[in-house]
């Protein structure tokens, strides 16, 4: 009789379980959307699954992933196997006693959002490292030890494992190929999940189910974060991909181009600057008094919709978000990757369908006419228009201040007088690696005061930060109003 309930009795072989120490532990359940207290049943092509917690403290907290393969079922259901050998193998064999592609089904079933990175309640543990140890008693390793280290090493995990013996009377065949695996690592839930999603079947080099070409799309989306920077990715997508050679070579130009592009990436590029920058200015806490000003201003011009231009990752839009007298918020990014960031910052898969309402993210350029831009109380432009280049700022003057004519434009940039005061910073060089200017005070109010004249503004201008007497605030700020 079983000790879980709801769990089958008998012997019970547990296939895969993933503990943290992660204090309060239990938060695992959170992360995973299943509770600690209940066991949970998914009925599967190929038998069922169950997931459940032999324990649950504040110290320790672990899940177990248990299989019911049922062998009979693999043949009756052809759709979900692909044995090649003689029927016999097809009715016995070792699938419903060893961790397989079964298994990277059942992580996929199971614990489909965490694989996402997406926690409605614990968001902030979600993108954070811990520590996780998983424990695998029977899992099939075509090529050993050395296979199991070569694969699970350069991702950084602590890796014991133990070869099970054959039965004696079976000494002559050799070492058998099913081990017992244990793992540890700090790292995210959702980097853990696609590492076992991966590399199970790639261990066993075998899968239950037919590979074409949407196993492809699958492996790169899953290990878009680490393949194309792993050692043996070659190995792995041979194996993933059942030695199919065209899908394997399709797959290898995808992950090298991934490569290529991740070098070249202005997004990533843009992310290490702006990091850059932020140590930068983290001393003197200057984008907080920024945000703080802008909201200071919104609320003062009585806004209630604002369109955030160049949003970047949502730092901003967060903020905007909380206000209650603003009704409409849209933030807008030339950068795909800075929207999914900010859709990430935000939480939006999880907010209530009302506040969920009242904002929105757009893809589109500061460069040319939007119709989507118009119609607003305020537009904000929050350290983006030194990204421009001069030779585009008629472009942006003409969209922003000629065609979507908001009520308000908020518009910061940095004080290129002020960087002498930066610790380390040699004269003459810019905050940020990707800006293509700085003005001085004076430049900065000449230009505001020549765009303002042409398209029926006025405009006035507000410090942020600390204000020195020589060479004035960090970031300076023009309010220009309809």
């Amino acid at each position: 009789m079983s000790i879980y309930p709801g769990v089958p009795g008998g012997k019970l072989q547990l296939l895969l379980t993933i503990s943290t120490t992660h204090n309060p532990a239990t938060d695992l359940g959170f992360l995973l959307y299943k509770n600690p207290s209940a066991v949970h049943t998914f009925d599967m092509s190929f038998g069922k699954l169950y997931v459940f917690y032999p324990e649950a403290t504040e110290e320790k907290c672990t899940v177990a992933i248990l299989l019911d393969v049922d062998p009979v079922g693999l043949i009756r259901n052809r759709k979900t196997q692909s044995f090649d050998g003689p029927q016999l193998d097809q009715y016995v064999n070792d699938r419903p006693y060893v961790s397989s592609s079964f298994m990277s089904v059942a992580l996929n079933t199971a614990f489909r959002t965490a694989f996402s990175g997406k926690s409605k309640e614990r968001q902030e543990l979600a993108d954070k490292a811990i520590d996780f140890e998983v424990s695998i008693p029977c899992i099939a390793c075509r090529g050993g030890e050395k296979i199991l280290r070569d694969l699970f090493e350069p991702l950084g995990y602590e890796v014991t494992t133990e070869n099970i013996e054959l039965d004696p009377n079976f000494a002559n065949w050799g070492r058998s190929r099913y081990y017992s695996l244990n793992l540890k690592s700090k790292c995210k839930l959702s980097q853990l999940l696609a590492h076992l999603y991966v590399l199970i079947p790639v261990l066993d080099d075998n899968k239950h189910y037919w590979v074409g070409e949407d196993e492809i799309e699958k492996l790169l989306r899953v290990g878009k974060d680490w393949l194309s920077k792993h050692p043996h990715k070659d190995l792995i997508t041979k194996r993933y991909l059942r030695h199919r050679k065209r899908l394997a070579n399709i797959a290898s130009e995808a992950l090298a181009k991934l490569n290529e592009e991740e070098a070249q990436d202005p997004d990533v590029v843009e992310e290490k600057h702006l990091a850059e920058e932020a140590v930068l200015e983290e001393k003197i806490s200057l984008n907080q008094a920024r945000i703080n000003k802008v909201v200071d201003v919104l609320k003062e011009l009585h806004v209630t919709n604002v369109i955030d231009l160049g949003c970047g990752e949502g730092k901003l839009l967060k903020v905007f978000w909380e206000l209650k007298e603003l009704r409409k918020i849209v933030g807008m990014d030339v950068s795909h990757r800075s929207l999914d960031n900010a859709e990430e910052r935000l939480h939006l898969e999880y907010a209530p369908e009302a506040k969920k309402d009242r904002i929105k993210l757009i893809h589109g350029s500061l460069t040319y006419k939007d119709n989507r831009l118009s119609g607003f109380d305020a537009a904000t432009c929050i350290e983006v228009v030194e990204h421009l280049d001069a030779s585009r700022l008629t472009a942006f003057e003409r969209v922003i201040f000629e065609y979507a004519k908001p009520k308000h434009v908020i518009l910061t940039t940095p004080n290129v007088e002020y960087n002498v005061k930066f610790e380390g910073m040699p004269a003459g060089k810019l905050r940020h690696k990707d800006h293509r200017f700085e003005w001085t005070r004076n430049e900065f109010q000449e230009w505001c005061h020549q765009v303002a004249n042409r398209n029926g503004y006025s405009v006035r201008f507000e410090p942020i930060g600390e204000v020195d007497e020589t060479v004035g605030p960090p970031t300076q700020m023009g309010i220009f109003s309809k």
